[in-house]
């Protein structure tokens, strides 16, 4: 029985959860560092001062123990920085990660593992904060996408309806001017859907974007031609000047950002205006591209925000717009490494005579 008991009772030992080691905070481990500095300081420079009383008679005297204090002193900031690697090194890996989630990468994790409590505190509250943003990520992406779904149904069949109506015979012109707002807000709505839709995905980083090589110059001249019914209602002319250019990237998502800058300047430009369009490589091997309106031009707080989304600068223009144009245009550049700046275009008086978008992106 006793044997029995004896058995239980190392059985129960062995299944008891172990207690955790007690981890030095790190300005104790510093602390420790510091004076063991100090520490082997003196006691070198005493052994070094006491060998030579004893082997050659010889008192060390201040010049000389200052040399062999500077000596020891080197010794010690070797041994205490690689000491200090031991607990830096976890810090620096810290940082890396931080700076992977800030480029919207969640799926990034640090060790937890540390000699240390407050680095191991800091690893798993920074795996939690992670965890977290990865999930409201995932939620985000999810209810956009089936928001942005569940809208383009109806939408499509306001739009189809309203087309059939505005061919009927049998419609008024009174009804046929509500039938056209109707068809204007549709398609509006259904611009706005889907630009959400694929900011949304940009932003997750959702489309694989496939890079293959195309004409830059030809996509711009078809994003021209696509916009054909919205510049010949301002009989707006252009005034292009574009090298032949090869580009590789992802033909899918350039097209975006064409359409919505020219776009921009068709909507801003005034009646019988010109829009002015160049494209070229400098020489830094940049692809150059600007466009150049002879609009009212931008405020100075409006080019703060000019890039944030749903943010339009002319309350005049919002039912023309969603705001989301060149919020769209600035991530599907800073996906290709590119930029895009904006300034206006200064008259020799000093008036503002316009608006230039400058896009510049590697080759």
């Amino acid at each position: 029985m006793t044997k029995k008991r004896d058995k239980s009772a190392a059985g129960t030992a062995q299944n008891a959860p172990k207690r955790k080691k007690p981890k030095l905070g790190l300005h104790v481990v510093f602390t420790i560092l510091v004076m063991s500095d100090i520490l082997a300081v003196v006691i070198i420079s005493s052994i070094i001062s006491a060998i030579f009383k004893k082997l050659f008679e010889y008192t060390i005297e201040l010049p000389v123990f200052a040399w062999l204090l500077i000596f020891s002193l080197t010794i010690g900031i070797v041994v205490t920085a690689f000491i200090g690697k031991s607990f830096l090194e976890p810090v620096t890996k810290l940082s890396c990660a931080m700076s992977k989630v800030a480029k919207g990468d969640f799926s990034v994790r640090i060790s937890n593992k540390s000699s240390y409590k407050e680095l191991e505190d800091i690893c798993e509250s920074f795996n939690l904060m992670a965890s977290e943003l990865s999930a409201t990520e995932v939620l985000q992406t999810d209810f956009v996408s089936n928001v942005s779904h569940e809208f383009k149904t109806p939408i499509n069949a306001i739009e189809g309806y309203a087309t059939l109506l505005q061919g009927s015979a049998e419609v008024s012109e009174q009804e046929k001017e509500y039938v056209d707002k109707i068809l204007f807000n549709t398609k509006r709505l259904s611009t706005l859907v889907g630009n959400i839709l694929l900011l949304s995905k940009v932003d997750n980083q959702v489309i694989q974007s496939k890079k293959e090589a195309f004409s830059l110059d030809e996509q711009i001249r078809q994003a021209i031609i696509s916009l054909e019914a919205d510049w010949s209602k301002k009989n707006i002319d252009f005034d292009v000047d574009m090298q032949s250019v090869e580009y590789v990237g992802a033909e899918g998502l350039m097209i975006h950002v064409w359409t919505n800058l020219i776009g921009n300047a068709i909507k801003f430009d005034p009646q019988d205006g010109i829009i002015k369009i160049k494209l070229f490589k400098d020489g830094s091997s940049n692809i150059i591209f600007t466009i150049e309106d002879n609009g009212p031009g931008i405020s100075e707080n409006a080019m703060k925000h000019i890039f944030d989304r749903f943010y339009q600068a002319d309350s005049s223009h919002k039912e023309e717009g969603n705001g989301l144009g060149l919020a769209l245009v600035s991530r599907i550049l800073a996906m290709c490494r590119g930029k895009i700046d904006v300034e206006n275009i200064l008259s020799d008086d000093g008036a503002v005579k316009g608006c230039k978008f400058t896009v510049t992106i590697p080759a």
